[in-house]
């Protein structure tokens, strides 16, 4: 059985998450429920859950405000935290930032079910503590341009430096990650998904399997169907429908 506890100041959203729980995942046994910062602080100390469900926009803070409370007083975090939310942009771009867990209200069954099974496969929660301070530390600076991303990988979820990544390459449904100190990562998520979460730290899409970042692009040679040249010496192809856009964005650099 997996225990959890929701915290959500509007009651009718606490009760209709209840009923989505028993539906569609009758295995998370929830054993309490707060409606404040300070109730759901308590809530979370006294029964250290598995899974948090937490509410972002409160009556007296944020879910925010939780998380920097437990983080202070005790140095880590060991619930899984899934923070549901309105449509709120910088907090969702935090969340992806950070791959922290999120849902939207109102919550999709099937997205629901996939986080339930995301967490019930993971057999390390050591990541979440890097997740959370990587997400609070976005949060605290209330800007849209990060420095930090966080990537979950088949052995766990690694930070690294945004300005570090070179170019990122569609491999099937993965992304391969090319760093400058020669490092390679694979991530089971599409190129599109990275190429919305960096188009505005530098990166552009200059063919159908690559995202570049042009601050360690080196040249753009335009024989030979057009190519780029990055700081690693790497050649990545430009696509013909991409070579007005990319030299547009070269103009202005």
């Amino acid at each position: 059985m997996i225990t959890a506890v929701l915290i959500d100041d509007d009651h009718n959203l606490r009760n209709g998450m209840k009923a989505m729980l028993a539906l569609y995942a009758p295995e998370i046994n929830i054993l309490g429920e707060a409606d404040s910062v300070k109730t759901g602080t308590k809530l979370i100390e006294g029964i250290n859950p598995n899974i948090v469900f937490l509410d972002i926009m409160m009556n007296d803070g944020s879910g925010f405000d939780i998380l920097e409370r437990l983080n202070k007083k005790y140095g880590k975090i060991s619930s899984h935290i899934v923070f549901v939310t309105a449509h709120e942009k910088f907090a969702i771009k935090a969340f992806r930032f950070s791959a922290l867990d999120f849902l939207l209200k109102p919550i999709d069954p099937e997205e629901l079910q996939s986080v339930i099974r995301k967490i019930k496969n993971i057999t390390d929660n050591s990541s979440e503590n890097k997740t959370i301070e990587l997400l609070l530390e976005n949060i605290s600076k209330k800007a849209d341009s990060f420095k930090k991303i966080a990537l979950s990988t088949s052995d766990g979820i690694h930070l690294f430096e945004i300005k570090d990544i070179i170019r990122c390459e569609s491999v099937d449904n993965y992304t391969k990650f090319h760093f400058k100190n020669h490092k390679t990562v694979l991530i089971s998520k599409t190129l599109k998904e990275y190429e919305e979460l960096l188009s505005d730290q530098g990166f552009e899409r200059i063919h159908q399997s690559h995202l570049i970042n042009l601050n360690e692009l080196k040249s753009y040679i335009k024989k030979d169907g057009g190519f780029v040249i990055m700081s690693d010496n790497t050649q990545v192809p430009v696509s013909q429908r991409k070579k007005e856009r990319l030299q547009e964005v070269i103009g202005r650099l």
